[in-house]
């Protein structure tokens, strides 16, 4: 794009005025330049004499074909591609136009972001302006999302060099050309891209856009599933600066909380202590045997202002990410790990909530304050359940009495009134990744679920019904936590799974918790407890951000919000400016223009959790697959948690891995898939695999870069379902006439006719024979 500067005078100019001319305009064509100064003939010919004395000096640069700019100089508008990121994870962008001359660009932060960040290999259409420290590129438009780029690993041989793809969904491989394959290693995790231009035949062709690590690394699980999602990493100089330039709390604006004995119960290798909790009897006379329960959260916004450099950054984050070896956090850690981490014994800057209960658990009142307090003591989960348990130790036997009983005791009574509301109780196991002190992987183990853990969820919850509550009340607008009750279909879908375990579900009676909660618990101790609980998981629906109420289903509550972890939610922060907003709290409160954002910043939370949980999941799946790399060979026990047309489903017990059985080494047996039955069905015998049914299973792969484990099925099937169809035998369903089958299941059998190939296209069938 040409800047139309203004009109020189007429005539033949000399070389300063020449190159002013092209610094106001940016860019020109010599036709360009010719028809602003009026010449012709041969006037034209020693304009372009003096362009190309110019060019040769150093003075101009080429830009495309014809384009001249002043040496060292970036139009205001143009088409660049993201080349080079630095150490703080900071992208720089080239002009795809420019000569030798032009210089890279900072990409700054966008203030609108929408959607995943710009990322190595994509072309954007940008803003170009001189910054203090060199020029910097806004984004105006991404035109190449990065579709075409590939997140692999380096396999070189004597031939040739390849990048084979990270995500065990993919099939593409990109072949290197050896004279861009000079510094690869074999085993080098890389980002690359496909060449533009023909690829008819054979593996396309890439190049490498960037290098990030080593397969054999122990945090290549984490890197690569931040890459591959697109997470953003690290911050900015310019926001790590303002997150250091802020005073330590004082009194100003904040009612006094110190006299209060909070206290910190986190997980024991928590770095951030964002929440703190106390409970203390209701000496109200009108509320006999009531309770009082504080919850103070880190005032973030009190540092995190709107339309700052860390607004932005946090915005664009939406959250931060965890992994087993390394957090990617929303806030940089001088913040995060600084002052607003409520730490022992230091003065920290807090939203409060001062909630009274009944002796029946039900909430009779509350309201917020902005405070200042000193929490008294920092405890594990491990240490305050050691503690209630009768294992006392120098942090908690002095508090004992005026702190943690009264904590248990205000939750017990809270229990009354969570029991009448009666939230899903699904159990969800979770594992946890024991890493060692050299990096590498000591254990997975089961993540313990103590009575501790579920007195802080109840106060988090009980505080954030309370931030939702006011901001309605003061007529706030608001970011809710919204979860809607499961669709018809998926009802549907679950009946037809009771049904073959035996359990009645009229699919026409509305679904609600105690009816889900009923179910659990009648299966809580037979044989198909575990597989119940997974599918009543999968019935939900997902939990969004939204500034449209709708409820919560799961909590079954009525009106739900984030208020509780500003440190890592952008969501919290949002309902912390807006209680500041609604209750005069404050200058730093929600804007005129975070309001008509609202339903965007919702939109875009709601994205950035689900990229984060997508990390999660991934490196998890990665970090198991590494740790059974060296039990390839075992046999496991386990469950089928899924079936599918291509093949079974196991979790195994001991790591709560996931693996893949492939339809085809089931044994010689067509198997079709029965949706409503859940269950992989043998064409000719009428024998099955089902959903929950328990298994052996041997390892057969894993492979850590990908994530993905092959088990070989070592247990028997069930037998035909007696109220089944009888399977008749040589017939294949509607598919035509097949010839019995030889296999496992009918030993001595003839060999089929025609090979074993299906002689129908019959869908959901996939033949089965060992490899």
């Amino acid at each position: 794009m040409v800047k139309t500067p203004k009109r020189p005078p007429a005539g033949l100019p000399d070389k300063e005025s020449l190159i002013a001319f092209l610094r106001e305009a940016g860019e020109a064509q010599k036709a360009d330049i010719a028809r602003a100064f009026g010449l012709k003939g041969a006037e034209r010919r020693a304009l372009r004499e003096m362009l190309r004395e110019l060019e040769a000096d150093g003075s101009l640069g080429k830009r495309g074909r014809g384009g001249f700019t002043e040496a060292g100089a970036l139009p205001p508008v143009g088409v660049a591609d993201v080349v080079d990121r630095d150490a703080d994870g900071e992208l720089y962008v080239e002009l795809v136009k420019g000569g030798d001359d032009a210089p890279r660009a900072l990409l700054m932060p966008d203030r609108q972001a929408r959607g995943p960040a710009p990322g190595m290999g994509d072309r954007l259409l940008v803003k170009f302006s001189r910054g203090v420290d060199g020029w910097e590129a806004r984004l105006v438009k991404r035109l190449d999302t990065g579709a075409d780029r590939l997140l692999g690993v380096i396999r070189k041989s004597a031939r040739e060099t390849r990048v084979e793809p990270v995500d065990r969904r993919s099939k593409d491989v990109l072949l290197i050309p050896s004279a861009l394959a000079g510094d690869l290693r074999d085993g080098d995790l890389v980002l690359a891209a496909v060449e533009k231009g023909e690829h008819r035949y054979g593996p396309k062709r890439g190049k490498i856009l960037e290098n990030i690590g080593r397969e054999d690394d122990p945090r290549a699980a984490s890197l690569i599933a931040i890459y591959s999602h697109g997470v953003p990493v690290g911050f900015s100089e310019a926001v790590e600066s303002e997150a250091a330039d802020q005073a330590l709390p004082s009194l100003r604006g904040r009612e006094d909380l110190r006299d209060i004995p909070f206290i910190t119960i986190d997980p024991a290798d928590a770095r951030d202590h964002d929440d703190a909790v106390y409970a203390q009897r209701d000496e109200d006379s009108k509320n006999p045997d009531g309770w009082i329960v504080w919850v103070a959260i880190a005032d973030v916004a009190a540092y995190v202002r709107p339309n700052t450099a860390l607004d932005r950054e946090a915005r664009a984050k939406g959250n931060s990410t965890y992994f087993p070896d390394r957090v990617e956090p929303m806030l940089p850690e001088i913040l995060s790990n600084g002052l607003c981490s409520l730490k022992q014994g230091e003065n920290r800057a807090c939203m409060a909530v001062r909630m009274v209960f009944d002796r029946d658990g039900r909430k009779t009142g509350h309201r917020f304050v902005r405070g200042l307090m000193r929490s008294q003591a920092k405890l594990s989960y491990e240490q305050a359940q050691a503690a209630v348990d009768g294992q006392t130790d120098d942090a908690t036997g002095p508090i004992m009495d005026a702190v943690l009983h009264p904590l248990w005791n205000a939750y017990a009574t809270m229990l009354k009134g969570r029991r009448k509301r009666s939230p899903l109780a699904i159990e969800s196991p979770e594992r946890r990744v024991i890493m060692s002190p050299d990096g590498g992987i000591a254990a997975i183990e089961p993540r313990k679920s103590l009575e501790a853990h579920r007195l802080i969820e109840e106060m988090m919850i009980q505080a954030n019904v309370c931030a939702a509550e006011t901001l309605e009340k003061t007529r706030t607008p608001l970011i809710y936590r919204v979860h809607e009750a499961p669709s018809q279909e998926k009802i549907f879908n679950l009946a037809d799974f009771l049904h073959t375990i035996g359990k009645p579900w009229n699919k026409g009676e509305p679904a609600n918790t105690k009816r889900f909660n009923k179910l659990l618990e009648e299966t809580r101790d037979g044989p198909h407890a575990e597989v119940v609980n997974e599918v009543v998981l999968r019935t939900q629906m997902q939990a969004i951000y939204s500034p449209d109420n709708v409820g919560h289903f799961g909590l079954n509550l009525d009106r739900y919000a984030h208020f509780t972890s500003p440190i890592r939610r952008y969501s919290d922060l949002i309902v912390h400016r807006g209680l500041i907003r609604g209750l005069n709290l404050g200058s730093d409160g929600l804007t005129d223009r975070e309001i008509a954002e609202m339903g965007g910043i919702a939109e875009h939370v709601t994205e950035t959790e689900r990229r984060s949980m997508a990390a999660e999941r991934d490196a998890m799946d990665r970090y198991i697959a590494a740790f059974l790399e060296d039990h390839v060979g075992a046999t496991f026990s386990g469950r089928i948690t899924g079936v599918t047309r291509f093949g079974l489903f196991v979790r195994l017990d001991e790591t709560g891995a996931d693996g893949l059985v492939p339809v085809s080494s089931l044994g010689e047996e067509y198997f079709t898939h029965d949706d409503r039955a859940h269950a992989l069905v043998g064409d000719r015998t009428g024998q099955r695999y089902v959903l929950g049914r328990r298994v052996e299973v041997r390892l057969r792969e894993a492979t850590p870069v990908t994530g993905g484990l092959v088990l070989e099925m070592l247990s028997d099937p069930d037998p035909r379902d007696p109220n089944a169809p009888a399977p008749r035998y040589g017939v294949r369903g509607r598919g035509g006439d097949r010839p019995p089958m030889r296999g496992k299941n009918r030993p001595g059998g003839p060999k089929p006719r025609n090979g074993g190939k299906p002689s129908g296209g019959l869908k959901g069938v996939r033949k089965g024979k060992r490899r």
